[in-house]
């Protein structure tokens, strides 16, 4: 220091020491704390990581990909889009008694240009502000439109299965310069979650399905009797059964072949289940037998829907695989099971029921066929 200097110019000096001193532990005090938010977003998603991957069920998944990540991220909306060409997975969803109305920011499509995203890239996510053009339909069920979105392809193997979208209300929170890194790894790890449950699900429904007609096997039609008698109990409502079997099924055998009997047992069971409700059951029991379980239904109701099963089966010619046609009925055996016989043993319940239905049928194959009884 020189020791010449004025004593206002050292201690403008000392000053600006001080100043430059200040701002030094100013700015190692913000750097201190940026990387203490990185490292709280690092464990956060870390978090949220290891949800997903743990997840095992289509409904726990997307419940942690909907509210988990939205928390994660602090975003303000995310939806979901998923690619069903021929609509195989919401069809398997829907027998899994998965319900699918519970996640209104999940939609399903046949292909990426029902969009009108498809003039985007598909293989890299897209950052940058709200355009009604490309993304209204992908936040058509938020209530607010976002002001900076960003749209990630899922991707399997090259493969497109839709897209996670992720909108936020601040004009700058994705900007197109912005890197893509994390966002690719995350549209990476949803993707790989996705397939694996999707996976599994399709596992158990293969337990559950009857290879041929697609609809339930006995097993699940078994399973189903018990958590609806218990359900019924609690909530007060009476269940309907139906035990069906097609008449005549062995001529059509010996008339049509194998593969004419195979193409009647599909189309019968198309027609059963298009008289149905979602909430209720139906399954192939063996052969050419079928068993349908009606939930909140009176005695009254359960016939009108038996009839419309029947004249369904009656009045319309079957078309075969070979180009052939044949004609066929179905009997059908109908019982309810009210709150003053829903008591004691769940299985007990569900036999006595499968009995009378099954008697009931009985009496319809004796008296012609072709007809509804009740018992």
């Amino acid at each position: 220091m020189n020791h010449t200097q004025h004593p206002a110019q050292i201690q403008h000096q000392l000053e600006q020491m001080r100043q430059e001193n200040l701002l030094l532990r100013t700015r190692l005090q913000n750097i201190l704390e940026q990387a203490h938010r990185n490292q709280n977003i690092m464990e956060r998603h870390q978090h949220f990581d290891l949800k997903i991957i743990g997840a095992s069920h289509f409904e726990e998944l997307i419940s942690h990909i909907f509210s988990a990540l939205a928390i994660t991220s602090e975003l303000d909306m995310v939806t979901l889009v998923l690619l069903d060409p021929r609509t195989d997975l919401q069809k398997m969803l829907a027998d899994l008694r998965i319900d699918l109305s519970a996640f209104p920011h999940l939609h399903f499509i046949r292909h990426s240009k029902e969009l009108q995203i498809h003039s985007l890239p598909l293989l890299k996510p897209v950052l940058g502000p709200y355009q009604d053009l490309h993304h209204a339909s992908l936040f058509r069920c938020c209530h607010k439109k976002p002001r900076s979105v960003a749209v990630i392809p899922l991707l399997r193997q090259n493969k497109l299965i839709g897209y996670l979208n992720l909108g936020s209300l601040q004009a700058d929170r994705f900007q197109h310069s912005m890197a893509t890194d994390f966002i690719e790894r995350l549209g990476s790890i949803i993707a790989i979650c996705l397939e694996n449950v999707l996976n599994n699900e399709r596992l158990v429904y293969i337990g559950l399905t009857d290879p041929l007609t697609q609809v339930s096997n006995r097993r699940y039609v078994e399973q189903r009797m018990l958590e609806e008698i218990a359900r019924a109990r609690r909530q007060n409502y009476s269940i309907a059964c139906m035990y069906l079997d097609i008449d005549y099924f062995k001529n059509i055998n010996d008339q049509c072949g194998h593969q004419g009997g195979d193409d009647v047992l599909c189309e019968v069971a198309r027609r059963i289940k298009t008289e149905l409700r979602l909430s209720d059951t139906l399954g192939r029991f063996g052969g050419e037998e079928f068993v349908v379980l009606l939930i909140n239904t009176s005695l009254q109701d359960a016939a009108m829907v038996a009839e419309r099963i029947r004249r369904s089966i009656a009045s319309t010619p079957f078309s075969l695989t070979d180009g052939g046609q044949c004609k066929t009925s179905i009997s059908i055996g109908l019982t309810v099971v009210g709150l003053q016989e829903n008591f004691g043993d769940a299985h007990h319940v569900a036999r006595e029921m499968l009995a009378r239905a099954d008697h009931a049928l009985y009496a319809a194959k004796h008296g012609g066929r072709n007809r509804v009884c009740y018992q």
